[in-house]
């Protein structure tokens, strides 16, 4: 009884604590949001709940977008609830992948048994489970995941209206005037403010999963955007103007300085990425932001320069706020390294035998580790390389200070000095960690926590269908064969050929070329994947003129049907399950593409299950491996922003990756894509694919020569006959 009066009171506390804030942010006319921290671990979630976190998210070891993490095991959940209920902090579970066919029962039993053992929210990306959820738990709030990429509010309001959602992640590369207007919708509207960047848009990415068989979307990203790379022109000499070869390595994401602003636009909640980070992270971030906020919503001045010196005491890649800004070139990279970069703390000012002195900028301490960039010398060779000796720092010392520090190799002097681990976050955290994990056990000892049921059987009888579903009769047609046309000249030479039921091109091809004007009203238009503010004019354009669009975003299919436009679905929009291709097309899509990354077995069984021969599948072509705001291109140097007359962009520009050439895209709003080295080559399956029921089969010739699109074209079509 003890334990739960101390509990009752730490909530009693905490409530009053957030009420106290609620009161002054009505005096300063401030709205501070809820700080969502990250919890991979139980040891993480005692370090959130200890810093300040209004609320955190975790797995719980399956179907969550961070597949390494460590997660909270399910029989320890029940007791971290109740931790974290008695400190006033919600909990949130992520179920945040693409769910294949035949898994959604299985995440549905899990999403139950978090409900039952207290999870205040469900983090979902599918819209098909997100359906299955709304209906089977309706007393279950939902979020939806930055992982279906909504980033505008049309987007916004088609995901609260058909999905229920009662909270929006927004894309990480929205800009602050963005995101105000997605909160001026009303749903609530969480933005990243902390953390790590994927340099590709989120749920956009298949290049893990097409050249390393382990898909991002799945949460089992091998991080290629924090390899190595060259860039070269068509010619393969290097074209890299920049130190360093991370050339898809973006910095850190750090909102610090824009709070106040953050909180004038109404966003709901600031989230912190970190589910694979350690405890002494989450909690050093944490009570960062929460002393950032907390001095906000009493109106007094908060000093961004300091706050990201404490921040920068654990793990990041250097910092930036260019995506809060509006920017996203050079300055959003780390080009040199992609690992740890800790914070500037000196420079050395004297070389002895095996030791430096420091001049210090900013505080160290003892058992802190220190990293000495060295400088080399003019005369250098090409050859030699800079080193970054890690060394201990084994003497407190404050800015202005000079301090000795031993170090075996020979740095010169000038050489900035980086603090990359500090002792004394790390004990504050396990400090703060043990007394969080001591009243855990109070608050619940072993064997007190009561076992929530296993619901792995839960869901009974016949899976829900749309109306629009049904058992497809695939032996009835034979698929239609669809084309993807890189000029005007191939699209409309198979008009002429009389046998196309369509043809489509990308509309970056029709807004660099307009010699696609006049053939819009026979073509379908395949639409960017951003769907932003800035491109709902030019989309509503293409809805209206074009003979159908292909939409790859969630604002994009709101606007096509606000426009009244036929429209099909493709990825990012990503449907790997029947019930949410159903749910597409009772939206009215008549067609829905299953992602290229979807091996060809398992786009069969989505075919044989969902709405009858609503599916489409790419057999022939360059798969898209990520598509970036960033301008690959400022790898080259400095750039001028005009990218409608940038030179660089019209000639061919390859990543190198172990020898494997990789076509590189920027089209005239300086979006990159990059593309696989080889065609994906499905032709060889056309019967088995064509038995699966699906409705059209697509052979993208963006990046293969005339003759060559033709000839695959009567290759498929002879096939199929």
């Amino acid at each position: 009884m003890a334990a739960l009066r101390k509990g009752a009171a730490g909530a009693a506390r905490r409530l009053s604590e957030q009420w106290g804030r609620t009161m002054e942010n009505n005096a300063c006319g401030l709205r501070v949001p809820e700080l969502l921290a990250p919890a991979g671990s139980i040891e993480a979630l005692y370090a959130a709940v200890a810093a300040g976190a209004d609320a955190v998210y975790t797995g719980l070891g399956a179907f969550n977008a961070r597949a390494a993490a460590r997660d909270i095991a399910l029989e320890d959940f029940a007791r971290a609830c109740r931790l974290a209920h008695a400190h006033g902090v919600r909990v949130y579970v992520a179920e945040n992948v693409y769910l294949r066919e035949g898994e959604l029962d299985c995440a549905l039993a899990l999403a139950y048994r978090a409900h039952e053992a207290g999870a205040d929210a469900l983090i979902v990306a599918d819209a098909g489970f997100a359906r299955l959820v709304r209906r089977e738990l309706p007393g279950l709030e939902l979020h939806l995941s930055t992982q279906a990429g909504v980033m505008s509010a049309a987007g916004v309001r088609l995901a609260a209206r058909e999905l229920s959602v009662e909270r929006v992640t927004c894309a990480r590369e929205l800009s602050c005037g963005e995101i105000a207007e997605l909160c001026r919708t009303g749903t609530g509207i969480e933005v990243f403010c902390h953390g790590a960047i994927c340099i590709c848009y989120s749920g956009a990415c298949a290049f893990s999963a097409l050249r390393r068989g382990r898909s991002a979307n799945r949460g089992d990203c091998t991080q290629p955007c924090r390899l190595s790379y060259g860039l070269v022109d068509g010619s393969g000499r290097s074209v890299a103007g920049v130190s360093g070869d991370r050339l898809l390595c973006p910095r850190d994401y750090l909102s610090i300085g824009h709070l106040e602003e953050l909180c004038h636009a109404g966003v709901s909640a600031l989230k912190i990425e970190g589910r694979m980070k350690n405890p002494d992270y989450v909690y050093n971030v944490v009570r960062t932001y929460r002393v950032a906020l907390d001095a906000l919503a009493t109106g007094a001045e908060i000093d961004p320069a300091a706050l990201t010196a404490q921040l920068g005491r654990s793990f990041n890649r250097g910092f930036t706020d260019a995506y809060l800004r509006g920017t996203s070139g050079a300055e959003l990279m780390s080009f040199e390294r992609a690992i740890n970069q800790g914070i500037r703390v000196g420079e050395v000012v004297e070389r002895g035998c095996r030791e430096v002195v420091v001049a210090l900028e900013g505080a160290v301490a003892a058992g802190d580790t220190l990293e000495i960039r060295t400088i080399l010398p003019e005369d250098a060779a090409p050859d030699v390389p800079a080193r970054w000796p890690l060394v201990p720092c084994e003497v407190d010392g404050a800015a202005g200070d000079r301090i000795r520090v031993r170090c075996k190799r020979r740095v010169a002097p000038g050489s900035p000095v980086y603090l990359t681990a500090s002792a004394g976050v790390r004990s504050e955290a396990e400090v703060a960690v043990a007394a969080m994990r001591a009243e855990a056990f109070e608050l619940a000892p072993a064997g007190a926590v009561a076992e929530f049921a296993d619901r792995g059987d839960w869901v009974a009888g016949e899976k829900p269908r749309c109306s629009a579903g049904g058992a497809p009769d695939a032996a009835s047609h034979a698929p239609a064969v669809a084309v993807v046309a890189n000029s005007p000249q191939l699209a409309q030479r198979l008009l002429g050929d009389g046998r196309q039921p369509g043809v489509y091109v990308r509309a970056s091809r029709v807004l660099e070329d307009p010699a696609w004007d006049d053939m819009l009203g026979g073509v379908a238009v395949i639409l960017d994947e951003p769907s932003r503010a800035a491109d709902e004019a030019r989309v509503r354009d293409l809805c209206r003129r074009a003979s159908r669009v292909v939409c790859r975003n969630l604002g994009a299919i709101e606007l096509a049907r606000a426009e009244g436009a036929a429209f099909e679905v493709a990825a990012p929009v990503s449907a790997t399950n029947s019930e949410t291709v159903d749910w597409l097309v009772s939206l009215g899509a008549q067609r829905v593409w299953l992602p290229d990354e979807l091996p060809i077995e398992r786009a069969c069984a989505i075919a044989r299950a969902a709405a009858r021969r609503a599916c489409g599948l790419l057999v022939y072509g360059v798969p898209q491996l990520m598509v970036c705001e960033h301008c690959l291109l400022t790898a080259e140097g400095p750039c001028d922003g005009d990218h409608d007359r940038c030179a660089r962009r019209r000639s061919e520009r390859y990543l190198v990756e172990e020898g494997a050439r990789l076509p590189v895209h920027v089209d005239s709003l300086g979006r990159t894509r990059i593309y696989d080295a080889a065609p994906l080559d499905r032709l060889g399956a056309l019967c088995d694919v064509a038995a699966a029921g699906f409705g059209t089969l697509l052979i993208d010739a963006d990046l293969v020569g005339e003759q060559a699109a033709i000839d695959i074209v009567e290759q498929t079509l002879s096939t199929l006959r």
